[in-house]
């Protein structure tokens, strides 16, 4: 079972879900951090780590012995990644895609590939023996999804895997969302907040993934939320109000399952995705 946690803005507490949701489930549980530009699970499962490695994506680089300069690579090149001055070919490593095609028009075979490092993958244990496992993307790469993909080949079909998402609607997003089982949006009741939900509904739908709504701060700002997803015949599986204990526990990077009604809360909420799923097949 992949149980993907995601929201269409940021702060509106996904992570806070997403750790406390597999720290219930316990060591049955497999947590992967998928935001990999500022992963913050770590602060509330607080692994251990026992394995690291440095992730890298394939980048051209071009013999000059062997080229001749014809400019069909950087013509085939959507992206600008090569460029073709005189007798001189410039690789600019953050534009690539990796996509190879460089290399297949190449009539010179000049062009070979080398590794690009744009982050790490680490994995470990975390409380509860829940395993822990995120991706971490260098500074100042702007390509996430090769890092996420990573992080998800260490999806374990022996476990209930918890994936955190990155927040909005984007390529990282939708790299994270394919093969869920089911999707979990967190939103907040603010007009902001319902606009970036029915940004991420829309994702979900045309992935085709069920979807279920955990709202944040549920004692403050306006009903639309509960009447959009009302009239959407979207499921509200929990909602957690605006509370001081609440906020302590989160600025003490400590999980809510501590406290005996939020232990409770999170079992129900693991219970009601189950039901939703056997409904589904």
């Amino acid at each position: 079972m992949v149980i993907c946690i995601a929201s269409g803005k940021g702060g509106t507490g996904k992570t806070t879900v997403a750790t406390n949701l597999a720290a219930v489930i316990g060591e049955k549980a497999q947590y992967l951090d998928c935001d990999v530009e500022e992963p913050n699970g770590h602060i509330f499962l607080r692994p251990k780590f026992e394995y690291s490695e440095k992730v890298y994506v394939p980048v051209p680089q071009v013999n000059l012995e062997k080229c001749d300069f014809c400019k069909k690579c950087a013509e085939f090149c959507q992206f600008n990644a090569l460029a073709v001055l005189g007798k001189n070919v410039l690789v600019f490593p953050e534009l690539c895609h990796s996509c190879g095609g460089c290399m297949l028009v190449c009539p010179n075979e000049a062009i070979s590939e080398t590794g690009r490092e744009v982050g790490i993958c680490e994995k470990g244990k975390g409380l509860l023996d829940v395993e822990f496992v995120h991706g971490h993307l260098r500074i100042g790469e702007a390509q996430a999804v090769p890092l996420i993909e990573r992080v998800k080949k260490e999806i374990s079909k022996e476990r209930i895997s918890i994936v955190d998402a990155p927040p909005g609607t984007s390529c990282p997003v939708i790299a994270t969302l394919k093969g869920a089982d089911f999707v979990v949006l967190v939103t907040e009741p603010t007009p902001f907040g319902l606009h970036d939900l029915k940004l991420a509904v829309g994702v979900a739908r045309i992935l085709n993934l069920p979807i279920g709504v955990v709202v944040n701060r549920a004692n403050l700002g306006d009903k639309k939320v509960y009447e959009y997803c009302e009239k959407e015949n979207i499921p509200i599986l929990l909602n957690i109000p605006f509370d001081r204990e609440i906020a302590e526990c989160y600025a003490q990077g400590k999980l809510l399952i501590g406290h005996e009604k939020w232990r409770l809360a999170f079992e129900q909420l693991f219970d009601t995705i189950k039901k939703h799923l056997e409904g589904e097949r």
